[in-house]
């Protein structure tokens, strides 16, 4: 049976997933939904995105590439959610739970809606009455960049009812992607939020002059501490070392791609926050997502200091000199 899938969302990460779902030779119709319309007509009109790997070219049919997120929604029953976590409840204003009865939503999103505090499958579960068993993941380690270029890259689609990820995993192989399936939605979305946050750290750390030990001592803790956390939060039997978990916190923290990286950089170099996010033009996920997993975290207690670290230089406007020095006391 053809699929029929919605891309929601304009940024490099979809243009990366439209890239790979028009590679794939399974048979399927992709419908693409953005708010600009100015991007709209130039991608049907040269068949590239104008804001986002443009080198890339868009293979779909003018016609399904729409600024009517109603209309794209209905004609799918795969949706692919990647936008913004902090733009989610926005873009879905116009859409009720009865819109999403019965269609498998696939989060794209590395984030948590920060005005509910909620992961984007427990945002869907209780904001549209989704069953968990007709929500996706898609966790890393895989930068849209290299995507584009066709560097082989892995994905691991998460869901708890894992025919379903088997089936959407189909959709996207290549010859450049290679997929794994997994049950775990919960710890592979916490996961994709903390590694947001270490880089964010690890950004920092290199913008104050700490170097490439450090760094791998600062990862090695980090991924102690989103063990700790999804343990908590989610007690089944995985494996942290796993590409989802460890490989996707790693390319994060290290890559040149890494936007959360490249965000710290500039708050360690002495940015302010608003300053930092106007000179890159793109979002950091982990900016929210410090502040979002710090309250989550109370209600959990989990001993967290890169995390808290990062909270109290972003959001307490602490130095990032004195808490990355305060941090290397309490690492091992």
């Amino acid at each position: 049976m053809s699929a029929k899938i919605a891309m929601i969302g304009g940024g490099s990460w979809a243009t990366a997933i439209i890239k790979m779902l028009s590679d794939n030779e399974t048979e399927k119709e992709v419908f693409w939904w953005m708010r600009n319309e100015e991007a709209i007509d130039h991608i049907r009109n040269y068949k590239h995105n104008p804001s986002y790997l443009s080198a890339v070219e868009i293979k779909l049919k003018p016609e399904n590439v729409s600024s009517d997120i109603a209309q794209i929604i209905a004609e799918a029953d795969f949706i692919i959610l990647n936008v913004p976590a902090a733009f989610l409840g926005d873009s879905l204003r116009n859409i009720s739970p009865e819109q999403l009865k019965g269609k498998k939503v696939v989060s794209a999103i590395k984030g948590i809606v920060p005005e509910d505090n909620l992961i984007i499958g427990d945002f869907l579960h209780q904001k549209y009455h989704l069953p968990y068993e007709d929500i996706l993941v898609i966790s890393g380690p895989c930068h849209a960049e290299e995507v584009a270029l066709e560097k082989l890259s892995y994905l691991t689609i998460a869901c708890t009812n894992v025919n379903n990820a088997d089936r959407f995993s189909q959709l996207l192989r290549t010859r450049y992607i290679k997929t794994n399936i997994s049950d775990d939605i919960f710890g592979t979305e916490y996961a994709a939020v903390l590694k947001n946050i270490y880089a964010v750290a690890s950004g920092i750390c290199h913008g104050v002059g700490y170097g490439d030990n450090f760094q791998a001592v600062l990862i090695s803790n980090a991924i102690r501490e989103i063990k700790s956390f999804v343990d908590v939060v989610h007690p089944i039997a995985r494996d942290i070392n796993e590409s989802a978990y460890l490989g996707d916190l790693m390319v994060t923290a290290y890559s040149q791609f890494s936007r959360n990286r490249t965000f710290g950089n500039m708050i360690g170099k002495g940015y302010t926050v608003k300053s930092a996010q106007l000179e890159m033009n793109m979002i950091a996920e982990g900016y929210y997502a410090a502040n979002s997993m710090h309250l989550i975290n109370e209600k959990y207690g989990v001993d967290m200091p890169i995390c808290e670290a990062v909270y109290r230089i972003l959001y307490e406007r602490q130095s990032p000199h004195v808490e990355m020095k305060l941090l290397t006391e309490k690492l091992s």
